[in-house]
């Protein structure tokens, strides 16, 4: 099978069989997070872990692909994307099998942490390879199968993990062991099926300063984020410290990026209009969705007392959202062209499936729950992947791995920003909760709002019922936090330019110009296949 040139589409059947290996990688990423949603009550519980700790196990994943996710966009406007994808795989394969392994909480949080850098490599380079395999106008197509992807891994994989847990035999190693095998099969696979033209760049200069810097501010002030107002005071010498620290290191990445040959954020690319709004708006829906439902799970098992199994089951509605909204929209978009204004409502459906979410608490009907989740997963079907995809329309094909890994790096930090601050307001709010309704039925506490620990099976049946009825009504107000959040992403929407999606893979002027510069050097194209002459998809070597 041969490669595409590096303007012209591939063939249906070869992007379709390309594809099953892609989505395959990214129901593995997804599968990652997803499978230990439910089951993470129990496997912190089984570990001794505390709420601060169970919030870290997500945030140490998210932390690691935020910060990585960049670099990794960047390398593939650098080199070979194919062997990238392959080479995030075996590094999420080793922190998988590392976190199934894991003896303690602390172990388990930096496993989590080391896998967060080969998941930050499949978000990223599998949007990328998708946009140097497909045009913009014919991705939105493409886009129902992506959505069918997240909503299987969304559904499966807490179905999974509870099915993990509460099979004896099994344990919640497993939750981790699981992805081994299909990532391993999705290693095989995409080096059978993906074709990928590579361009070949003289003096390649990687901006390893600027990487190492924007890692750095991130991850000081996610830490910070993390540990304030429960280690120490908002207004305390570590907060200014951290801050400060962060501040100074984004600044100074500012800079650097600003002269560096080989930018890892292109400043230009992020200061566009288009991009700078999609930014904005994945940042809010990052926030908005990762921080809120990475907690329903925990909802449903600590403050309603489901099992982790049926937990899983109970998130069908929101998956059903995400799936129905991002195949109807998806192929819409490819027959109109426009996506502004699925954006635009999918924000607005958002942010009022959130507010619903706001009014839970733990005596809540589940028919209301059920409508509420699967109206927020019609807002996120319509607008994850439709930012990126406004974005990956504006740039060329060269700069596309470093524009769509910048869009995903801000919702990434959007999601571990939510994470750390709705998981800090909900601990806040259920250890004040604990200790006042300890206090009114007579029980002594040790000043701590009972105990951290999340086993309640090993609680007296007086306070494991106010436990969990202070989960249950805690978790209400943090959605509604991120019925606000999300608010940001509406405005986001509205200023958009209503633009009509191209049919070429590339912008029709740099298309052009590559063309041109092959011919000029004595038959010797810059790409490592002849580019294709733009508008007649013909070899200009054969002419």
């Amino acid at each position: 099978m041969s490669a595409p040139t590096a303007a012209e589409p591939m063939g249906k059947r070869q992007t379709l069989e390309a594809l099953s290996g892609l989505l395959l990688v990214l129901f593995v990423a997804m599968l990652s997070g997803t499978v230990v949603s439910t089951a993470l009550p129990k496997i912190i519980g089984a570990l001794n872990g505390s709420q601060t700790q169970y919030t870290w196990v997500v945030t140490a994943t998210l932390l690691t692909a935020t910060a990585t996710t960049p670099i990794w966009g960047k390398l593939a406007d650098l080199f070979n994307k194919k062997i990238l994808i392959q080479a995030a795989i075996v590094v999420f394969l080793a922190g998988s099998v590392a976190a199934g392994f894991a003896q303690n909480a602390g172990q388990l949080i930096g496993a989590r942490a080391f896998q967060g850098i080969g998941v930050g490599g499949l978000q990223a380079l599998v949007q990328v390879a998708i946009a140097a395999m497909i045009p913009p106008r014919e991705r939105g197509r493409y886009n129902g199968y992506l959505g069918g992807v997240m909503a299987l891994a969304t559904v499966g994989g807490p179905l999974l993990g509870g099915l993990i847990v509460d099979t004896s035999w099994l344990g919640w190693r497993w939750c981790f062991f699981v992805g081994v095998p299909v990532a391993v099969v999705a290693l095989v696979l995409l080096q059978a099926t993906l074709r990928l033209p590579t361009v070949r760049r003289d003096n390649v200069k990687i901006d390893y300063l600027g990487a190492s810097l924007i890692a750095a501010g991130v991850s000081l002030l996610l830490i910070w984020i993390s540990f304030v107002d429960s280690s120490f005071a908002w207004i305390s010498w570590q907060s200014g410290t951290m801050v400060g620290g962060s501040l100074l290191l984004l600044a100074l990445a500012a800079w650097v990026e600003s002269r560096a040959a080989e930018p890892v954020v292109p400043l230009n690319i992020v200061r566009e209009r288009t991009t700078a709004l999609a930014i904005l708006g994945s940042l809010a829906v990052g926030m908005a969705m990762f921080g809120g439902a990475v907690f329903l799970g925990q909802y449903f098992q600590i403050g309603r007392g489901y099992s982790p199994t049926e937990a899983g089951l109970l998130t069908i509605p929101m998956m059903a959202g995400v799936l129905l909204s991002s195949i109807v929209v998806g192929r819409l978009i490819t027959q109109t062209g426009r996506i502004k204004p699925y954006i635009v409502a999918g924000s607005i459906i958002l942010v009022a499936g959130f507010a619903l979410l706001g009014t839970i608490d733990h005596e809540t009907s589940l028919v209301l729950l059920g409508v509420a989740m699967f109206v927020v997963g019609t807002g996120v079907g319509m607008t994850m992947q439709n930012l990126v995809l406004a974005v990956q329309n504006t740039v060329a094909l060269k700069d596309i791995g470093a524009a769509s890994s910048s869009v995903a790096f801000f919702r990434s930090l959007g999601g571990t920003i939510g994470v750390s601050v709705l998981g800090a307001v909900l601990a806040r709010r259920v250890t004040d909760r604990i200790t006042h309704d300890l206090a009114a039925a007579g029980i002594p506490t040790n000043g701590g709002g009972g105990s951290s620990s999340l086993n309640l099976s090993a609680l007296p049946a007086p306070v494991e019922h106010i436990v969990r009825a202070a989960y249950g009504d805690a978790t209400g107000h943090i959605f509604l936090i991120s019925a606000a959040i999300a608010v940001v992403g509406i405005l986001a929407a509205l200023l958009l330019k209503p633009v009509t999606l191209r049919s070429s893979l590339d912008l029709p002027d740099t298309a052009r110009s590559a063309a041109v510069a092959a011919d000029a050097v004595d038959g010797a194209p810059a790409f490592d296949q002849v580019p294709v002459d733009a508008g007649t998809n013909r070899d200009p070597s054969r002419r």
